[in-house]
């Protein structure tokens, strides 16, 4: 668990002239162990498509339970690496939130480079 991240989920609000602007809100920090997925076709197939999946675990408490696929997970280091210049992934799509069968972790299936 060394990767800091932020968990975000979509906040929409008027924009003063008729219109809604889309972003994210920052809901909470965490730490998080990254295991990128390697093999079969759909992986390969993500991954020629310039998208890279990802397994994002996550301690399981009441503010991780809240997840949902509409959020996205923000690489923090990622974030600090982009203010000087350096290329490293920043954010993730959650395609899927699952609760290990202990119930002690939320593994999150996420995707890079990819728009919501």
């Amino acid at each position: 668990m060394r990767w800091r991240v932020a968990l975000d989920r979509p906040r929409s609000q008027t924009d003063g002239r008729g219109g809604v602007t889309r972003d994210f809100e920052e809901v909470f920090r965490a730490y998080a162990k990254f295991r990128w997925l390697r093999g079969g076709e759909t992986v390969q197939a993500a991954r020629l498509a310039g998208r890279q999946p990802v397994v994002i675990r996550l301690h399981l408490t009441s503010l991780s339970l809240r997840i949902t696929t509409g959020w996205r997970v923000r690489d923090l280091a990622a974030d600090a690496a982009s203010e000087i210049g350096a290329a490293r992934i920043g954010h993730y799509n959650i395609r899927s939130v699952v609760p290990t069968e202990d119930r002690r972790w939320i593994e999150i299936t996420a995707e890079s480079n990819v728009s919501s």
